[in-house]
C-alpha cells in the first residue's frame, strides 16, 4: 500500500512541477480549449530583384496569389515599349497573358500561384460601351473569384486602368460591362466579390 501511495504522490508531484514550469515560463494554464488560429505561412511572398528581372523586356507588374493574398510580381515582356504604354488593349493583353503563365520556379518557392487559367484574352469595348472599356473572351463574373481579383487588380494599377484604380470589363455576350476597382480589403480577401462602381464612384457591391 505504501509503495502505491508512494507513486500516486510522485505523479502528484510532477503535475505541480510542470504547472510552475509553465508558470516561470509566461504560459497560463487552461482547461478550455483554445483556437490559436492558422499557422503562419512559410511563404516568402517576395521575389529578389535580379531574380524578377531576369528576362529581357519591358517591365509589367502583376498580381499573383500568396498566402490566400494578392501580391504584386515584376513581370517584363517582349512586346514593343511603345505598344505597351500607348495602347490600352496591348497592354491588357500581355498582363492577361502574364497572368495566365505558370510562375518561374523562383515565384513558386517564393510561394506565389495564380487562379487565372486560359484560354483567356481580351478585347477592347464595342459600340456604345464606355471609354476605355475592356472584354474579356469570357464573362468576369464566370471567372474564379480570385482570378477575377487578380485580373482586376493589375489592369487596374497599369496603364489599362482608369482612374482611382479602376478598370471596365465585360465579356462576349451582350451584359453591359461594369466598373470594376481594385481596394486594400480586395488584396486581402481575393476570394470575395470584386467591387464594382457606379459612373459616381460608389460602390454598388
Amino acid at each position: 500500500m505504501r509503495s502505491g501511495r508512494g507513486r500516486v504522490a510522485a505523479r502528484l508531484g510532477a503535475v505541480v512541477l510542470g504547472a510552475v514550469v509553465l508558470a516561470g515560463c509566461g504560459i497560463r494554464t487552461t482547461t478550455v480549449p483554445v483556437d490559436a488560429g492558422a499557422a503562419p505561412s512559410r511563404a516568402a511572398c517576395s521575389v529578389e530583384g535580379p531574380v524578377a528581372q531576369a528576362r529581357p523586356g519591358i517591365p509589367l507588374r502583376v498580381y499573383l496569389v500568396c498566402g490566400s493574398q494578392l501580391e504584386a510580381v515584376d513581370r517584363t515582356t517582349i512586346v514593343p515599349e511603345q505598344k505597351v504604354s500607348g495602347d490600352r488593349v496591348t497592354t491588357a493583353s500581355a498582363l492577361l497573358m502574364e497572368l495566365q503563365a505558370d510562375p518561374s520556379d523562383a515565384e513558386r518557392t517564393a510561394g506565389f500561384s495564380t487562379a487565372v487559367k486560359g484560354p483567356l484574352v481580351v478585347t477592347g469595348g464595342r459600340e456604345g460601351d464606355p471609354k476605355g472599356a475592356l472584354r474579356l473572351s469570357r464573362q468576369p463574373e464566370d471567372l474564379a473569384p480570385t482570378a477575377l481579383s487578380q485580373i482586376v487588380c493589375t489592369f487596374a494599377e497599369s496603364a489599362a486602368g482608369g482612374a482611382a484604380r479602376t478598370v471596365v470589363l465585360g465579356g462576349p455576350g451582350d451584359y453591359p460591362v461594369h466598373r470594376y476597382r481594385c481596394t486594400e480589403q480586395l488584396k486581402d480577401r481575393p476570394d470575395g466579390a470584386a467591387p464594382t462602381v457606379t459612373t459616381s464612384g460608389a460602390p454598388t457591391r
